[in-house]
């Protein structure tokens, strides 16, 4: 279904190659852009500022960066003085790298902002095929938060919006992410993905993420511009 001109949708985007991917599109589909950025703590700060690259590089009508602390919380390597796994293997089980309901405060803070512009739609850079073993990447999750949606805003209740999940990566390969992102126009050499990068911004090689990265690169036969240490 083609999208009407003017039409809003709210982008989580975290500088990373899946939100920017995603970002690019749902500009190609024809959305006005409304990106938002959390700053929740995270140890990887340099993400911030691969958020705003992205965003600049490839438009929006505008950029909000929310500020949520998570590291009162703790809980995770990405939140709290735990040390990033590296080489780790996959053996199943949820990683130390998730953060306690993450993507629920993303899509809650998405939500608020969609019922202030007036705005249906939401795109998230979830995945479930090269992911971590994040629970809140999973389908059932998103659709659970789209029927939460309707129940808990006012919009929703009085029936002037019915709130539309988007996550166009959910069932990629990152190889597919890769290569459907350059084909949208991503510059790659914007976007940071390590979890533990050095303090110049070098991505460590052996975290979860650079991993990722680093094969789905490999998988689409497209040069990774990431400056490793």
């Amino acid at each position: 279904m083609a999208v009407v001109p003017g039409t809003k949708a709210v982008v989580l985007a975290s500088g990373g190659v899946d939100s920017t991917t995603a970002l690019a599109l749902a500009r190609k589909e024809g959305y006005d852009i409304y990106a938002l950025t959390l700053d929740y703590g995270q140890r990887h700060r340099c993400e911030l500022d691969a958020a705003r690259r992205v965003v600049e590089s490839l438009g929006a009508k505008q950029h909000v960066i929310a500020a949520v602390d998570l590291r009162v919380f703790g809980g995770s390597a990405l939140t709290a003085a735990i040390d990033v796994p590296r080489h780790r293997q996959h053996t199943g089980g949820i990683p130390v790298t998730y953060v306690p309901a993450r993507n629920t405060i993303f899509l809650s803070f998405a939500l608020a902002w969609c019922e202030v512009l007036r705005a249906q739609d939401i795109f998230i850079g979830a995945n479930i095929v090269d992911y971590s073993g994040y629970p809140d990447c999973r389908p059932e999750f998103l659709d659970a938060f789209a029927r939460l949606a309707q129940l808990a805003t006012k919009a929703g209740v009085e029936g002037s919006s019915h709130y539309r999940i988007h996550a166009p990566l959910l069932h990629l390969t990152k190889g597919a992410i890769i290569r459907a992102g350059a084909e949208a126009g991503v510059d790659f050499s914007l976007t940071h993905s390590c979890y533990d990068p050095t303090p110049d911004g070098l991505a460590c090689s052996f975290c979860d993420s650079c991993a990722l990265r680093r094969r789905g690169f490999l998988e689409a036969g497209i040069p990774d511009p990431t400056r490793y240490a």
